[in-house]
């Protein structure tokens, strides 16, 4: 089955937040995309500022271009880290007319700056989405990444509401590493009572029949590192 952005999560606010490497800033971008090409007003927020490696702003004039607002810590320089966030993020959760994507950082400690927002989110229709790879040693065993998920919830003050999996090997993927990954992802739901609301594959892989039993959100690659571009 092959998932539109709304049907992986049709809150108005969706924070993505998950270990590092696990790709949750792919994920950020092409949810953000994929809700500005079926007609939403979209921002996004890149409050990732705590050792970040991909950095969403760093995709910000493809955005711009299919309507979408970005705000970020550093507006004049994507490639500068300013471990501060801009007042802007506030319109996120204040207009009520746009749907908001906030690209949380890679750790606990770097998802902790939205526990300063915590009292306005729990106001909001909100989603907290945790991004899953089961390629990441840090998380690929069940109790590991359950762990990670709870420790998040516990310094934002906020609850998940969604997994997502996006298990891979960059251009190396293949249909098992998917199934794999999606193997870990429902194990970990069922230990936290959380669903899993998609798997991320590259478009490539859509019509591969392995697949088809699991709900798809078809990406394309946007974060690539430098020697890719």
């Amino acid at each position: 089955m092959i998932l539109t952005a709304d049907q992986v999560c049709s809150s108005r606010v969706v924070l993505v937040c998950g270990h590092y490497g696990t790709g949750k800033t792919e994920f950020a971008v092409n949810y953000a995309l994929a809700l500005a090409h079926a007609g939403h007003a979209t921002m996004l927020a890149d409050v990732d500022i705590v050792n970040p490696y991909f950095r969403s702003r760093e995709r910000r004039k493809l955005m711009e271009e299919a309507g979408i607002r970005v705000i970020s810590s550093s507006q004049a320089c994507s490639d500068a880290d300013v471990p501060a966030l801009p007042a802007e993020i506030l319109t996120i959760l204040e207009n009520r007319d746009i749907r908001g994507v906030m690209d949380v950082g890679g750790d606990p400690v770097g998802a902790r700056v939205l526990a300063r927002f915590q009292p306005k989110i729990i106001q909001e229709d909100y989603d907290l989405l945790f991004v899953l790879n089961a390629n990441r040693p840090e998380v690929r065993a069940v109790e590991s990444a359950l762990l990670y998920l709870r420790s998040i919830e516990t310094v934002t003050g906020l609850t998940c509401g969604g997994i997502v999996n996006n298990t891979h090997l960059c251009g190396e993927t293949t249909p098992h590493e998917i199934l794999k990954g999606a193997e870990l992802a429902e194990a970990v739901s069922k230990e936290a009572g959380i669903p899993v609301v998609c798997h991320m594959a590259e478009r490539r892989f859509t019509g591969e029949g392995s697949l088809s039993g699991l709900k798809l959100f078809p990406v394309d690659i946007y974060m690539k590192k430098p020697w890719e571009l």
